[in-house]
């Protein structure tokens, strides 16, 4: 069973909810260890100081600014934890925005959120009140001696917190080179309808369980093969694909669309999935109806 990785409470108007944090994410990663090719030693890495075989002891390390090359700000383990945010045990909302307004791109690390001991009805009442007004909650927590902007949102009576990424942690696309397309791009109305079609015929529902870590599944067969002694073959190295040509766009889109429906077996695909209107929004049409009426 999960352990709680960390404790506090939802610190939401005048109302405190204490809570506990759990991981809400398993790594699956496969841990492979550094020897010695010729003779399976495992490989032991020192800190030594540089020009030098001299071990540093660890106590002796101390962190540092490069400003130029070669040349470095001191920062003593005293001064770092001075200017280490106050420890604090409250995840502090901010305030409540839609879903449908965060960039994926700011989520970073997902976690959940229970409650602790004797604040059951408090957790269950703050789960169903943002449930209901289709609201996420922008909160600052201190975790691990950093602070953190984290979004709160409801999931199947449960709280999830998400950790995300300061706005100046992300960089906006015009910094990047060759990420916009160079120059003004025509595209005619019937390839974006065509594009559009090959789109609804590859919508489905989304299904986590559909798709999996291949790469994780092939590492950990070749171990198995290797640790029975069988032979292993190299895999051809495949070509990288190579881009549609402006021209071909059209012939391509009808090939894919196609080749689509060929493998739905003639079953009809399912339509794109018109926007839903967030709950909040139908909330308050609801009350504006209802106070229209009173007034008549």
């Amino acid at each position: 069973m999960a352990r709680a990785i960390w404790s506090g409470s939802i610190s939401f108007g005048l109302l405190n909810v204490p809570v506990k944090l759990y991981s809400a994410v398993a790594r699956r990663s496969i841990g492979l260890r550094e020897i010695r090719e010729s003779d399976g030693t495992r490989i032991r890495h020192r800190r030594v100081a540089e020009g030098t075989d001299e071990e540093v002891p660890y106590e002796k390390i101390i962190k540092a600014y490069e400003i130029s090359k070669d040349r470095y700000v001191p920062l003593t383990k005293e001064e770092l934890e001075a200017l280490a945010p106050e420890k604090s045990r409250a995840v502090e909302v901010l305030d409540f925005v839609d879903l449908e307004e965060i960039d994926p791109i700011y989520f970073d690390s997902p976690y959940y959120l229970g409650p602790a001991e004797g604040a059951e009805k408090a957790y269950s009442l703050l789960a169903r009140a943002m449930e209901e007004s289709g609201k996420v909650a922008i909160a600052r927590f201190v975790f691990r001696n950093k602070e953190h902007l984290a979004a709160l949102r409801p999931a199947n009576g449960v709280l999830t917190l998400t950790t995300m990424r300061f706005a100046d942690e992300v960089v906006p696309p015009s910094e990047l080179e060759d990420v916009l397309p160079a120059g003004k791009q025509k595209v005619a109305k019937r390839e974006v309808e065509m594009a559009e079609q090959l789109i609804d015929s590859l919508t489905r529902d989304f299904d986590p369980s559909a798709y999996r870590d291949e790469y994780r599944e092939q590492l950990l067969a070749l171990i198995e093969r290797k640790a029975e002694g069988k032979d292993v073959l190299a895999a051809p190295e495949a070509e990288a694909p190579q881009p549609t040509k402006a021209p071909d766009l059209m012939a391509a889109l009808e090939e894919s669309i196609a080749a689509v429906k060929g493998k739905s077996d003639g079953k009809p695909t399912k339509p794109a999935a018109k926007k839903r209107r967030a709950p909040a929004k139908k909330a308050a049409a609801k009350r504006s109806r209802a106070k229209s009426k009173s007034s008549k």
